[in-house]
């Protein structure tokens, strides 16, 4: 593996963590998950963050943690669904890390996500037509990627067996 991270992005429910969590077994780096750094950081859930402090709050605690973690070297890391919005962490992302988008369609989003409660842009109600909204206007910034993978109807391990053919061939 290259010594720069790589970095999974993807919309929610795009399967970055549990992408990660195999890539980075097989790769034999640490993993790390970025909203996770964000919790462990703010003492808080997602979900708190986005109601006390709102969106543009978590987005800035975002962008310092993706900081830090680029600077651990090879890694495996997962961002959330949105942490490529702010074309500071797209650039940093390129700069540091090999960027991999995970695609998904608002029919696999919707099926994996039912009922989840912790993801804070998911809930409630019209939760479909917000997702479908949300997926068009990330759109353009997953495109900013070094590879792109469709992950409907693969497993985990499959995506996985892609990302680590795209590596390997970017040492050939």
């Amino acid at each position: 593996m290259p010594e720069r991270p790589l970095i999974l992005t993807g919309f929610m429910g795009s399967g970055k963590s549990s992408v990660g969590r195999v890539l980075a077994m097989s790769l034999s780096c640490p993993f790390i998950d970025l909203d996770s750094q964000i919790v462990v950081a703010s003492g808080r859930s997602i979900n708190d963050i986005f109601a006390q402090d709102g969106e543009q709050a978590f987005r800035r605690m975002e962008t310092l943690c993706l900081e830090q973690v680029l600077h651990n070297g090879r890694a495996v890391i997962a961002t959330g669904g949105g942490g490529v919005i702010a074309a500071e962490n797209r650039s940093l992302m390129r700069s540091r890390g090999i960027v991999v988008n995970l695609e998904v369609s608002l029919s696999q989003v919707l099926q994996r996500l039912d009922g989840a409660t912790d993801r804070p842009l998911f809930g409630g109600r019209d939760a479909a037509n917000r997702v479908k909204s949300l997926m068009e206007d990330r759109k353009q910034f997953y495109a900013d990627a070094d590879i792109r993978i469709d992950t409907d109807g693969k497993s985990v391990e499959d995506v996985a067996a892609e990302i680590l053919r795209f590596v390997k061939g970017l040492r050939a």
